[in-house]
């Protein structure tokens, strides 16, 4: 039997990390003159919410885990903004941009964890600061 692996575990994390890997691809073709913009600002973001997921396992009482899943949320939705800015730019094309639509549903299935925490956390942690 193998040991569960928390966070890693979980489709959204799985999803999130499949997103920032496929945004990593992508920025490799932008423009040099936009490394500390665009491409700087979409990879983190990408990748903030991967590890506000981990975070979130690491120390989950409940506060704490919806604090972290918001922030995730947060990132995702910035990283839902930094594409639009690259189709406008021409840096993507539509296809390249639609790509992308898995944040969507990566912001829907982190909603849900904020707004029904007790389905990822063990009992002893459900607790209130």
């Amino acid at each position: 039997m193998s040991k569960s692996k928390g966070y890693r575990d979980l489709i959204v994390y799985q999803k999130a990390f499949a997103l920032a890997m496929n945004i990593f691809r992508i920025t490799k073709t932008f423009p040099s003159e936009e490394k500390y913009a665009l491409i700087d600002q979409i990879r983190r973001s990408s990748r903030a919410i991967c590890s506000c997921l981990a975070e979130a396992y690491r120390k989950s009482y409940q506060g704490y885990f919806v604090n972290k899943i918001s922030d995730a949320d947060g990132e995702n939705s910035e990283t839902i903004v930094w594409p639009e800015f690259a189709l406008a730019s021409d840096y993507i094309s539509q296809e390249k941009f639609n790509e992308q639509e898995d944040a969507e549903e990566v912001g829907r299935m982190l909603n849900s964890m904020i707004e029904h925490p007790e389905k990822f956390l063990p009992k002893e942690k459900l607790k209130e600061l």
